[in-house]
């Protein structure tokens, strides 16, 4: 379980046509652009300022715990799976990267 303090969240950096997006499993977080690389750095920056965010917050709010373990969209957590297990990803999707990140 992810708290302010430690945890880990999963991600994936892909392109989809034209479009290369991360993701940020467990938190929900995507973000988009041309290259992928500047998408990679983005998305890590999105969860620092995500997490950062819920320190803030955490005094003011119940469900803090909540947005660090959120329900992974379906979509993504399928694709997670497939790349865990060496299932291939329907094309036209190209992976860049995958991996956990420490929070």
């Amino acid at each position: 379980m992810n708290t302010t303090k430690k945890g880990q969240v999963r991600c994936i950096v892909f392109k989809e046509e034209d479009t290369w997006y991360g993701v940020a499993l467990e938190f929900n977080l995507v973000v988009e652009g041309d290259d992928s690389e500047v998408v990679h750095f983005n998305l890590q920056e999105a969860i620092k300022g995500y997490v950062e965010s819920i320190k803030k917050i955490k005094g003011a709010r119940t469900d803090a715990p909540y947005a660090l373990n959120q329900t992974t969209e379906e979509e993504y957590e399928t694709m997670w799976n497939n790349l865990s297990s060496n299932k291939p990803i329907p094309s036209p999707i190209q992976i860049k990267y995958y991996g956990v990140t420490c929070v």
